[in-house]
């Protein structure tokens, strides 16, 4: 006889459901039995009988999504709702209301609360497994999201390593480059794409040799030269993109030591020829390097920044933009407090 493990089972690791899993809530054992018939072929199901449970399994057993009905004894589904959006730690769960309560009021009220979907008992079953499947897909897109966030700025990360910089400016920057868009009229999407492309904007300092990238003092031309490369490094690193979130990396990378009065570098690039999320990222991670103490140097107080911004209007940085810049100042300072150098928050 074969020892073989099973395909069911890989050979060294521990036995473990993989299924997603979905917790059902209501007071009726037989709407939790309907349920159980429609969906335990396809995951891992909880079950609870009153909102208070409901609220005490989630933490615990971290469900991928909730199946809640709303008119349940002691606690409604919406009192549920509102806890656990409240919560941080599990406002990011989806919720789907399984009710009879058909009034579009009263769906209004449920996706005010929060909740992604709302279906009418009785459950049609085909309903019941699309709708499921169909959010779990939306909760693995916003995981993929997140996972790609993380790379980029550990990616980022990498870089700042090699030299005077901490993983925090990274995030520090990509925030405030990420508000200045928003600020700028840019929509969620777009605004996003500056907040996850930001982090890779001096990624070509990898290529740096240390024996400069480290030098504590001033670089003679032969290493100033040498240090500017990092920019056609980045941009080789990043490779060529027609659209999405590397092309707009790519021209961060390549863009962002341009100034507005066409004395930066590599192309020596002015004005609008220098592309805008290059100009925003400029602005970002200035304001973070002046603000932030570095071995080299003590950190500047938060009005000389800005008056070092002000005077650069319409030469280093693009004047429009220092002036949407200033006016989100309150919303600069609170990400400067979030991931303040003694933090040790893994958020982003």
């Amino acid at each position: 006889m074969s020892d073989a493990p099973s395909p069911a089972q890989p050979y060294g690791l521990p036995h473990v459901d993989a299924r997603r899993t979905v917790l059902c809530v209501d007071d009726e054992p037989a709407n939790l039995q309907v349920l159980r018939h429609i969906l335990q072929a396809d995951y891992r199901l909880l079950f609870a009988r009153d909102g208070m449970r409901a609220l005490e399994l989630t933490p615990l057993e971290r469900p991928d999504l909730i199946l809640l009905d709303v008119m349940m004894p002691d606690m409604t589904g919406h009192e549920v709702c509102r806890r656990l959006k409240a919560d941080p730690a599990l406002a990011r769960t989806p919720v789907i209301f399984v009710t009879a309560l058909g009034d579009p009021e009263d769906e209004a009220k449920g996706f005010a609360l929060g909740a992604v979907d709302y279906i009418a008992k009785p459950v049609s079953p085909p309903i019941v497994r699309a709708r499921v499947r169909t959010h779990l897909s939306l909760v693995s897109l916003d995981t993929l999201v997140d996972t790609r966030l993380q790379i980029i700025q550990r990616l980022g990360l990498a870089a700042e390593y090699k030299d005077n910089e901490t993983g925090l400016h990274v995030i520090r920057m990509s925030h405030y480059a990420h508000r200045l868009a928003s600020a700028a009229g840019w929509n969620a999407d777009m605004a996003r794409d500056i907040l996850h492309a930001a982090p890779m904007h001096d990624i070509g300092k990898i290529g740096i040799p240390d024996r400069i990238l480290r030098k504590p003092g001033k670089f003679d031309d032969e290493e100033w030269a040498i240090m500017k490369t990092h920019v056609d490094i980045g941009v080789r690193i990043i490779g060529d993109h027609d659209s999405g979130l590397l092309a707009t990396a790519r021209r961060i990378v390549a863009g962002h030591h341009e100034k507005w009065d066409g004395s930066g570098y590599p192309q020596g690039l002015s004005g609008e020829d220098i592309p805008v999320e290059a100009r925003m990222v400029a602005i970002a991670d200035v304001f973070d390097a002046l603000t932030t103490e570095r071995p080299y140097k003590k950190a500047w107080t938060v009005e000389d920044a800005c008056a070092l911004l002000v005077e650069q209007k319409g030469r280093h940085f693009d004047p429009v933009l220092v002036d949407l810049f200033l006016t989100c100042l309150p919303e600069v300072l609170a990400i400067k407090e979030r991931w303040a150098e003694s933090s040790t928050s893994q958020e982003t």
